[in-house]
C-alpha cells in the first residue's frame, strides 16, 4: 500500500517541482515498469515469458495518462481519493449490471460514499480543479476495467508483466502527440518517472500479488482503504500540501462508505 500510495507523491512531486511534462512522465513509468516486470517475471521463471493482451494494455494507457495529466492540478491526496472512488464504483457498477445484489448496509455505503465524492466535488474556494478531478475520475474508470479484465486471467505478474509491455508503443505515441503543447523533461523528472514506474507500481504489483497469497478476501479489501490516507499524509509531510475540513469530511464519506460495501461483499 505504500508503494500505490507513492505513485501519487511521485507524480505530483515531479510536474509540481521539475520540468518534466505529464505524457513524459507517464511514457517513463509505463517503460521503466515494463523492464522491472519483466526482470521480476525472469527471476521468478526461468522461460521468462509473458501474459496480458492488447485492450487490458489500453487501459492500462487510458489510466496512465488521465493519472499524470490529473496530478498538473490535484493534490496527491484529493487524486488518490477520487481515483480510488472511481475504481471502486466501477468494480461495484459492473457487478450491479452483472446482476449482483447488494444486502441493505451496501447501498447504505454506496449512497454515502456518492454523497462523499458529489461533497469533494462542489463549487467551493476549497473545491478540487474540475478539469484534474475529471481526468483522475476517468483514470480510476480505466484501472476498474482493468482490475476486471486481470480476473481469472492467470498468473498476475506474468499478465501485468505483458500488459506493460504491450502498453509502452501507446505510451510512447501519446508523448509524440503531445509534443505540439510542450513536451519536456529533465533529469529529476525522469527519476522520479522511474521510480514511479520501476518501484511504486512494477515491484509495488509484484508484493502486493505475493501478499495476497497470505490474505483472505476482507482483509485484502480492508487493507486498500489505507491508501488514501498514507497518500494524504504524505502528501503533508513531503509535499507541504493542506488538508482541508471537506477533504477530511468527503474521505470519511467515500472511505467509510466503499468499506460498508466492500468488505460485506467479500464475506458473503
Amino acid at each position: 500500500m505504500l508503494a500505490f500510495a507513492s505513485n501519487s507523491l511521485l507524480c505530483r512531486q515531479a510536474l509540481k517541482h521539475t520540468a518534466i511534462d505529464a505524457a513524459s512522465f507517464t511514457s517513463i513509468r509505463i517503460a521503466s515498469g515494463a523492464l522491472a516486470l519483466w526482470l521480476i517475471v525472469r527471476l521468478q521463471h526461468r522461460d521468462g515469458r509473458v501474459a496480458g493482451n492488447w485492450p487490458s494494455a489500453l487501459a492500462l494507457v487510458a489510466y496512465a495518462a488521465g493519472f499524470s495529466l490529473a496530478y498538473v492540478t490535484l493534490s496527491a491526496a484529493t487524486g488518490a481519493l477520487l481515483l480510488f472512488g472511481a475504481v471502486q464504483a466501477t468494480m461495484i457498477g459492473v457487478g450491479l449490471w452483472s446482476g449482483e445484489r447488494l444486502l441493505e448496509r451496501q447501498w447504505v455505503g454506496l449512497v454515502l460514499a456518492f454523497a462523499g465524492l458529489v461533497g469533494l466535488l462542489l463549487p467551493g474556494l476549497s473545491a478540487p480543479p474540475l478539469q484534474g478531478s475529471a481526468l483522475m475520475l476517468l483514470a480510476g474508470v480505466a484501472w476498474g476495467i482493468y482490475s476486471l479484465r486481470g480476473r481469472g486471467a492467470g498468473d498476475p505478474t506474468r499478465v501485468t508483466a505483458g500488459n506493460f509491455l504491450r502498453a509502452v508503443p501507446f505510451a510512447l505515441a501519446l508523448s509524440l502527440l503531445m509534443l505540439p503543447w510542450g513536451g519536456t523533461w529533465d533529469r529529476a523528472g525522469a527519476a522520479y518517472a522511474v521510480a514511479s514506474g520501476a518501484l511504486a507500481s512494477g515491484v509495488g504489483y509484484a508484493v502486493w500479488y505475493t501478499a495476497l497469497k497470505g490474505l483472505h478476501a476482507a482483509p485484502a479489501a480492508t487493507v486498500q482503504l489505507s491508501v488514501p490516507a498514507i497518500a494524504a499524509a504524505g502528501g503533508v509531510v513531503f509535499l507541504g500540501e493542506p488538508i482541508t475540513l471537506r477533504l477530511l469530511l468527503a474521505s470519511a464519506a467515500i472511505l467509510g462508505g466503499v468499506a460498508l460495501v466492500v468488505i460485506a461483499q467479500r464475506r458473503r
